[in-house]
């Protein structure tokens, strides 16, 4: 009985629960109604839905029994994935290039993220340094693989994790919920073209101008109908980019501009309260800020790549970023709670390094 959880632990936690629950309810919720109005195709966002919530179901197991082996066989899942995709192995032609690369990068990213997490988590130092050399390998796969994104993302990632011991979780967390609210809003600001000339067009030329006119036609499509949307999976019908484009695949490569496009500013604000009930959970788990940080560090950097890619459109990408927070928010053991409170007490006091 006195290593039982606190009761006000266990409402705090209860409270980001039920709130994802409504969350994620709601996007399923509201993408059958638009598309009971407007005649669309909810398939897509259910099947997302789905993928997170059975992802963080899982972790939240996994990372209560196994809070080692189960992010560090995620890791490895997620680097497998991304290695044998189609259209990702070494000098093989990308058909488009809007095409599978967004998923590549975020499942790396992903995968660098479970890494860092489960050597915050692991109590040998040896076994912690093999963890965080496997997230480094990992980057170097990502740029053995062409993955620019995924090679940056994957460095800032386990950067962030090496910084996630000395900093405070709240700061933290609203540092990197900032940072996604700054790439949205650039995003955006190419999209309805509000930068200087020179700025735009330097822009344009990383992104590609295909890329640039697919969110145009999302805003003009959000213009159009700004409370419903067009409809879920109806962007690829409307999009004058997609119908003169043979190598487009029907996705404006971009989740903030299809839900807005396809689902109204509802959509867009549903999109935002997962992101953020993420970031809640997070801020309220029992885990050690370091795990925290470094799960928040991972999903920021999905969410930048998601913003200006189709990463989100991939099953395996939604289901492992749910799998992520689920791990990262898992309620501890009460050994490992201890433990976990005694090694930071060490580490406070300068008996024992991090």
């Amino acid at each position: 009985m006195a290593s039982a959880e606190p009761m006000p632990a266990l409402g705090r936690r209860a409270v980001s629960d039920v709130a994802g629950v409504i969350v994620l309810g709601g996007c399923a919720t509201w993408s059958v109604i638009t598309a009971s109005v407007s005649g669309g195709r909810p398939e897509g966002v259910l099947l997302a839905v789905l993928a997170v919530a059975a992802g963080y179901a899982s972790g939240r197991i996994c990372g209560t029994y196994v809070p080692v082996a189960a992010p560090a066989a995620g890791a490895l899942a997620g680097l497998g994935l991304a290695i044998t995709a189609p259209n990702t192995a070494p000098g093989s032609q990308v058909i488009s290039p809007l095409g599978q690369t967004g998923s590549t990068a975020a499942l790396l990213t992903l995968s660098a993220g479970a890494a860092c997490c489960a050597a915050w988590a692991a109590r040998s130092p040896g076994l912690r340094l093999g963890l965080r050399l496997l997230a480094a390998g990992i980057g170097v796969a990502s740029a053995f693989l062409g993955s620019t994104a995924g090679c940056v993302a994957c460095a800032g990632v386990l950067l962030c994790s090496l910084a996630a011991d000395h900093m405070r979780r709240g700061p933290g967390l609203a540092g990197l919920a900032l940072a996604t609210g700054l790439v949205t809003g650039a995003t955006w600001a190419v999209a309805e073209n509000v930068l200087p000339d020179g700025l735009t067009s330097s822009l344009e030329g990383q992104l590609t101008q295909q890329r640039v006119q697919l969110w145009r036609d999302a805003l003009d499509l959000a213009h159009e109908e700004p409370g419903l949307g067009v409809g879920p999976g109806r962007f690829a019908e409307l999009s004058p980019t997609i119908t003169q484009s043979p190598t487009a695949d029907g996705k404006p490569y971009s989740a903030p501009f299809q839900q807005a496009a396809e689902q109204g500013l509802v959509g867009v604000v549903l999109l935002a309260a997962v992101f953020c009930w993420v970031l809640y959970a997070l801020w309220r788990t029992a885990r050690r800020t370091p795990v925290a940080l470094t799960a928040g560090a991972a999903l920021t950097a999905l969410a930048a790549i998601a913003a200006v890619g189709n990463a989100l459109s991939f099953p395996t990408v939604t289901a492992g970023a749910g799998l992520l927070a689920g791990l990262a928010t898992a309620r501890p053991l009460p050994q490992d709670r201890d433990s976990a409170v005694d090694a930071g007490r060490r580490t406070r006091s300068g008996r024992l390094g991090p």
